[in-house]
This record gives C-alpha cells, sequence and structure tokens, in this order.
C-alpha cells in the first residue's frame, strides 16, 4: 500500500490542475435553501472535463509519472468514470492508455473511453475480477497501473474539489458547517476530507452511498471496512465497489462525521430535480448527495450544507425514467 496522501499533495495537485481542470461553480441560492430551511451549496462537477470530477485524480496521477517511463503507458479499471479521466489525460499528455471496464457499463461510457483513444477491456463483474485483469495487464506490458480510488496521487488530485468548495464559499462569506459527498471507494471523500478539515476543523463530512451499496456507511460504524454482498444492483453504477478501498478508509474513519444512504427511487427523483430546477443533467451516482438533501437524510436548517453533484455521464434510457418523476 503506497503512502497516504496529505494536504501538501493537494496543494500540489491543484497546481498540476491548473489550466487542465476547470474551476466548476459552487451554486447558491437554489429553491433548497426555502425547502431546508439553511444556505445548500451546489458544487457541480458534470461541468468539468469528461463530465465528472475523476479527471482530477486521473490528471495528476498521470502527469506525477516521471517522463521516461510515460512511453509504456497507463493501465485502469473503471466502470466509466475513471475509465474516461484516464482516457483524457493520457490522450492530453501523449501517453497509451487501456481501461478494464465491466461490460454492462453505461454505453455512453464505453463509448466515450474509446472515442478519447483508450483501449477497452471489458468483463463480467459478476464473475471476474477488474483488479486481478488489470494488474495482470499492466504488468505484462510494464505499464503504470492507475487504481480508481487506492492511490495517493489520485486521492490528491480528487481532493482539490474539496480546496475549490472552501475557496468558493470563502468569497460567499460562508464556511461549511458540512459536506455531503458521494463515496463509492473513498477517493474523492477521503481527498476532500483532508482538504477541508485543514481549513475548517470543525466541518463534518458524510458519505452518501445508495442502499444496499452502503459498506462506507457501515464501515464508519464498526470502524473496519466492511463489504457489499455479491450480486447487488443499483441504478449507481458508479458507486459499487465492494469495499472502502486500504488506503482511504483509514483516513475517512479519522475525519469523518458519518454515512448516508438512499433508494433508487430518490436518486431519479434528485437526477428529476436537478434537471428541472438547474438545468443539470446528472447521473445516478453523481446524484446521491443531492438526494440525501431532498429525501431528508440530514438536518440542513440553520447550518450552511455544501453537496457535491459529481458526475453527468447518464444513459439517455435511465435519463429518462427520471424525467418520467420531474
Amino acid at each position: 500500500m503506497s503512502v497516504p496522501p496529505t494536504y501538501s499533495d493537494i496543494l500540489a495537485a491543484a497546481r498540476r490542475l491548473r489550466g487542465v481542470s476547470r474551476l466548476t461553480p459552487l451554486l447558491a441560492g437554489t429553491a433548497l435553501d426555502d425547502l431546508t430551511g439553511g444556505r445548500i451549496l451546489l458544487k457541480l462537477e458534470p461541468l468539468q472535463v469528461t463530465g465528472s470530477f475523476k479527471v482530477r485524480g486521473a490528471y495528476n496521477a498521470l502527469d506525477s509519472i516521471e517522463p521516461a517511463r510515460r512511453s509504456a503507458g497507463v493501465v485502469a479499471f473503471s466502470s466509466g468514470n475513471h475509465a474516461q479521466g484516464v482516457a483524457w489525460a493520457a490522450r492530453r499528455l501523449g501517453m497509451p492508455a487501456a481501461i478494464v471496464m465491466p461490460a454492462d457499463a453505461p454505453r455512453m461510457k464505453l463509448d466515450n473511453t474509446r472515442a478519447l483513444g483508450a483501449e477497452v477491456i471489458t468483463y463480467d463483474r459478476l464473475t471476474g475480477s477488474r483488479e486481478a485483469i488489470a494488474k495482470e495487464l499492466a504488468e505484462s506490458r510494464g505499464a503504470r497501473l492507475v487504481p480508481s480510488f487506492d492511490d495517493r496521487q489520485v486521492i490528491a488530485g480528487q481532493g482539490t474539489a474539496g480546496l475549490e468548495i472552501m475557496n468558493q464559499a470563502g468569497e460567499l462569506g460562508l464556511t461549511p458547517d458540512q459536506v455531503l459527498v458521494c463515496c463509492s471507494g473513498g477517493g474523492l471523500v477521503s481527498g476532500c476530507a483532508l482538504a477541508i478539515r485543514e481549513v475548517a476543523p470543525h466541518c463534518q463530512l458524510y458519505t452518501v452511498e445508495p442502499e444496499g451499496h452502503d459498506d462506507a456507511r457501515r464501515s464508519l460504524a464498526s470502524g473496519r471496512r466492511e463489504r457489499n454482498p455479491p450480486g447487488g444492483s443499483s441504478l449507481c453504477d458508479a458507486l459499487l465497489a465492494p469495499s472502502p478501498g486500504e488506503l482511504t478508509f483509514p483516513i475517512m474513519h479519522s475525519l469523518l462525521a458519518g454515512g448516508l444512504a438512499v433508494s433508487d427511487h430518490e436518486v431519479l427523483t434528485a437526477m428529476a430535480w436537478a434537471w428541472r430546477e438547474l438545468k443539470l443533467v446528472v447521473e445516478p451516482g453523481g446524484a446521491v448527495a443531492l438526494a440525501a438533501v431532498l429525501a431528508g437524510r440530514i438536518d440542513c436548517r440553520d447550518r450552511v450544507t455544501a453537496v457535491i453533484i459529481s458526475g453527468g455521464n447518464v444513459d439517455p434510457a435511465t435519463f429518462s425514467a427520471a424525467l418520467a418523476l420531474a
């Protein structure tokens, strides 16, 4: 296991990403304020390069590779958003990339990853191990393996979203009391926790996951890495890691206040709300933190709550199902 990242690593990632990733908006003053009785700040990562926050960690990891090793390329495994981030970063840096993706990943994510120039290798997520496939592929090619969350540079890159939240909130004269972050393996939430708690030690951070895949919530409650039972499904294809990461969980356990879970119906309702109220396309995994606010999973009254809407790469059929609730 690699050395865990520090706040200094996140500052270094921010320097690498300057002029590469987008400074996505932190939206205030929506109908959520009246609905909750608090101040809700929405970090809009669907407007990020490749449509999700994942490009932050991917680019930071790839740009950290020594120039002499870049010709061997990189290998990653992902259900889609990390895949697109790695493919985009590799193309920008002139590196070959091979991505191991589940065969049932959303067609848009598979197509977009190929369109960005990456080689896509598909597998059956119910019977195959993406980690084993990717590790063997990287070893055979001499390539750098870039995990989707359990990597120092990936976590540091994701943490730049937390830096931006605090800077942008400060420009509004606000300091978040609590922050809600979607969670799969924990790269985004652990990076954001390192960034946010450095600036605001009393801010409380919460993971948000789909019901039935709430391994982070259960792990935070028990103090050890819990696993989801095999064979479960959810609309939130981006949030189906079986367990928090070895590198991410110690950070999560020391810095987070707890975890929340939402149903697929609540996720669809949040996607419909974002389209209706914000004119924003949000994917299921990207909508879970917003869903937690709309469903009243957390008390926002008289508090400043920052919510990361983490991605917008959704298939038309799934988005149509959400719009039926609008």
